[in-house]
């Protein structure tokens, strides 16, 4: 079990997008759906968490790595 001060060290992580750079292909939806949706729409990508939870990070990861446009940037940060 971690400590309230474990948990507090743990990185974080603020996620963003760049909707004109996307191509809608989808993939960070099917990698990290609690955290990207697509425009109905336009089939763009949306951001709906920018901050996701630590459970919600390697997800988030792969689906930055694997965006065939460059359209998703993640910047982690230290917990304070």
């Amino acid at each position: 079990m971690r400590t309230t001060s474990e948990t507090a060290r743990e990185a974080r992580m603020r996620v963003a997008v760049d909707r004109e750079k996307c191509c809608g292909a989808g993939l960070c939806v099917l990698t990290a759906g609690g955290v990207f949706d697509q425009g109905e729409e336009d089939g763009l990508v949306v951001l709906l968490v920018a901050e996701p939870p630590a459970a919600e990070a390697e997800d988030v990861r792969e689906a930055a790595q694997g965006c065939p446009c460059g359209a998703i940037t993640v910047e982690e940060t230290a917990g304070q």
